[in-house]
């Protein structure tokens, strides 16, 4: 195998059938280099197979707090080479393995929501995990950023994480807790200093610090708290909360103190701006709240877990008087003529929190229902755009499978049908299928969030 110019390397293969030699300009650009191989293919009866091996030698992933850091491959000292080396007589066995995970999640994913539902679940798998690096930290502290693809290149983001987190729950959660971990410490050093969680780390790949200009207040510390509380749930143990459990209380208070009627701020959905007295984004600390009284019983602080279960189902009450508007909830409790997706409401369903009652997930589901568009439910009443990520957790709200298939389906012919030919976007126009902005990011991770509720609802340990 060989590098080269591209135009070099075709010119040669016609003229002499052979590779180009190593010929690369130094005024080259990057998207002008060829990888060419050949092989002697010589006439056969039975099938011959070749392989070529490719990869390139990490040597370190990111910049974390000053420290360069390595990735995960190299925890025992290993080059490349020895990579290759291993890799190459092992390609059958991780062949088969790969093979058999592949089964082994369409059939999960059919039986949790149906056949379109696997497919879905199969075009979003290979990217929401390659938009993430595997990370070795000090003492082999797993360390698992994604970057913000084809947005602002931000590393750690919170509030893609939230969304990305199903998949690395339903495999592993160590994973998720390497997504969590650099925020985590962000705070636990001093390094951030403000009562909530940061949105960001930087700009992938140097993770010194956040860089994005604006916080989000409410939308990182019910994040952070829930997802902790997802670990928790996991692995059946507060191990994991336990070693943040001051920041994590911290959060909560200012959950109690400025959530539950949110002022004008971001939340994820930060491309359609500021928003004041946000009903979703109020569902959000709300479930923080009563996730971190989950945590707090099941590590044994029951008087903590009692006071902020009673504060999170009077919010829940509260909530249901602020944002009814008669045949659904508002966008915000000030304008009952607007309506919005409640996907924050899915972790109180996979929690199983019991805030809100079954009532409030039929009256959103019969709503959106009846609001949705040619490739899907738009995200509120300001926009016909979407995003499919959050349409996931939209229809895993829904208490049978008609329903839930009637909000996937659009999502399936907006991936077939669309006409912008890019890697799996995000967020797209529900009347004509067109990617608005976003690709290649890995919040597609939250279509797994209905076989994460299937896998917890059937397994057998009851965690």
């Amino acid at each position: 195998m060989n590098i080269s110019d591209s135009k070099y390397a075709v010119k040669k293969f016609i003229d002499a059938r052979s590779v180009a030699a190593v010929n690369k300009s130094a005024n080259t650009d990057a998207s002008e280099t060829a990888l060419s191989a050949t092989f002697d293919l010589q006439a056969s009866s039975t099938p011959v197979e070749k392989r070529v091996l490719l990869a390139y030698d990490d040597i370190y992933s990111i910049q974390y707090f000053g420290k360069d850091l390595q990735p995960w491959w190299k925890k025992d000292g290993g080059k490349i080479e020895q990579v290759l080396n291993r890799a190459y007589p092992d390609y059958r066995i991780m062949k088969t393995k790969c093979d058999a995970f592949d089964k082994q999640l369409y059939s999960d994913a059919m039986n949790a929501g149906g056949e379109t539902y696997a497919k879905l679940c199969v075009a979003a798998y290979h990217q929401s995990l390659a938009a993430h690096k595997l990370v070795r930290g000090e003492n082999n502290q797993i360390l698992f950023p994604q970057k913000e693809n084809f947005s602002n290149g931000s590393i750690w983001t919170v509030d893609v994480t939230y969304p990305s987190a199903p998949l690395t729950l339903l495999y592993n959660p160590d994973l998720l807790k390497g997504m969590l971990n650099g925020i985590f410490e962000y705070s636990e050093t001093g390094k951030w200093k403000k009562p909530f969680p940061a949105h960001d780390l930087g700009t992938y790949p140097i993770a010194n610090g956040q860089t994005y200009g604006e916080d989000m207040p409410v939308e990182e510390a019910g994040n952070m708290i829930i997802l902790t509380a997802a670990i928790v749930k996991a692995e059946g143990k507060a191990d994991y909360a336990k070693l943040h459990w001051k920041t994590l209380s911290q959060w909560v208070d200012f959950l109690v103190k400025d959530g539950i009627d949110p002022a004008n701020q971001l939340c994820t959905d930060d491309f359609a701006g500021h928003l004041a007295r946000n009903a979703n984004l109020s569902v959000k600390a709300i479930v923080g709240i009563g996730a971190y009284a989950q945590m707090a019983e099941l590590a044994g602080e029951f008087a903590t877990a009692s006071k902020y279960k009673q504060m999170a189902q009077e919010f829940a009450a509260k909530w249901q008087q602020l944002a009814d508007a008669g045949d659904h909830y508002s966008l915000t409790f000030d304008n009952k003529d607007t309506w919005s997706q409640k996907y924050n409401l899915v972790w109180d369903k996979l929690l199983g929190l019991g805030l809100f009652p079954q009532a409030v997930y039929d009256k959103e589901v019969k709503y959106y229902l009846n609001k949705q568009n040619g490739y899907g439910l738009p995200l509120d009443s300001r926009k016909t755009y979407t995003k499919s990520d959050w349409i996931l957790w939209t229809s895993t709200l829904a208490n049978n499978q008609k329903d839930f298939e009637a909000l996937i389906d659009p999502v399936y012919k907006y991936i077939n049908e669309t006409p912008t030919r890019v890697p799996l976007s995000d967020w797209h126009e529900t009347t004509d299928g067109k990617q608005v902005g976003f690709q290649a990011r890995s919040v597609v991770g939250g279509y797994f969030i209905k076989l994460l509720e299937w896998k917890w609802k059937n397994r057998t340990d009851k965690k």
